[in-house]
């Protein structure tokens, strides 16, 4: 659960805009994303595996 303590006299729209910020850092979203179905650990290690191919990829085309 998320607190956000609200300033004497803070506008509400300032709150609101602290809270979408600290719901964001805390990727809350991406977990409950990720909890909707089952993902078997050999896929994920896939995913994570394609990701990193990738990065190094990219990182070798900058160097260039």
């Amino acid at each position: 659960m998320l607190i956000i303590p609200i300033k004497e006299g803070e506008n509400i729209d300032r709150a609101l805009k602290r809270y979408k910020q600290k719901y964001r850092k805390t990727q809350q979203l991406r977990n409950l994303r990720d909890n909707q179905h089952f993902t078997k650990r050999s896929q994920e290690r896939r995913v994570q595996v394609a990701k990193a191919i990738y990065k190094q990829e990219y990182q070798r085309k900058l160097e260039e």
